[in-house]
C-alpha cells in the first residue's frame, strides 16, 4: 500500500484546480521536483562541511528517541535539524513552509513513494517526506546529510535546496512542484 492514496490524489487535483491549473497543467505539475537539464547544471556547488557546520546523523531507524544531535527522531525533530543545516548552508525556508509541504506531499511518512505519476511510469518514483525524485536529490543533495533519499533530514534539506533555487524558498511552494 502506498502512502499516496486515491483520496490524496483527488485532493491534490482539487487543490490544483482551485489554483486555476487545468488538467493538463496538473499532469505537468505532477513532475515532482524534476530539474531541467539547465537547472541540474546550475545546482549549487556547496562546499564540504567543516567542523563549524551542522553534522547529520541518520534518522531513519525509528520515530522515537533522539538523533544523537539533540533533535527528536520524529517529524518535528527532522524539520528542526534540517532548518539548522539549511541555516548553516544559507538555504532559506521556515518550519511552517517545510511542514505544510511535507504534510501535503507525504503526510509525514518518510518512506512514502509515489508509484502512479509520470515519474514513476518512467522508473523514477518520487520518494520521502517531500517526494523527491532521485535525479533531483542527487543534483541538490546537501553535503553533510545522508546519501539516502528517504532519510528524512537529507530529503527535506535537498528538497528545500531545490525549491530555493527554483522558487526562492520552500515557503513559496503551495502546490505540487
Amino acid at each position: 500500500m502506498t502512502a499516496i492514496t486515491r483520496t490524496t490524489r483527488f485532493a491534490r487535483l482539487r487543490t490544483l484546480a482551485l489554483t486555476g491549473i487545468t488538467t493538463t497543467g496538473a499532469a505537468a505539475a505532477a513532475l515532482t521536483l524534476m530539474p531541467t537539464t539547465a537547472q541540474a547544471a546550475e545546482a549549487p556547488q556547496v562546499k564540504a562541511p567543516t567542523a563549524a557546520t551542522v553534522s547529520h546523523t541518520s534518522t531513519t531507524t525509528g520515530t522515537t528517541g533522539t538523533t544523537g544531535k539533540g533533535y527528536t527522531n520524529n517529524l518535528d525533530g527532522w524539520i528542526k535539524q534540517s532548518l539548522a543545516i539549511m541555516k548553516a548552508k544559507g538555504i532559506p525556508g521556515s518550519y511552517e513552509g517545510l511542514h505544510r509541504n511535507i504534510m501535503r506531499e507525504s503526510s509525514g511518512n518518510p518512506n512514502a513513494q509515489n508509484n502512479w505519476d509520470i515519474n514513476a511510469q518512467k522508473g523514477i518514483p518520487s520518494k520521502g517526506l517531500l517526494q523527491v525524485i532521485q535525479p533531483t536529490f542527487n543534483a541538490y543533495h546537501v553535503p553533510g546529510t545522508s546519501q539516502n533519499i528517504t532519510d528524512p533530514v537529507a530529503n527535506i534539506t535537498a528538497a528545500a535546496n531545490y525549491a530555493a533555487h527554483r522558487y526562492g524558498s520552500i515557503d513559496h511552494v503551495n502546490s505540487a512542484y
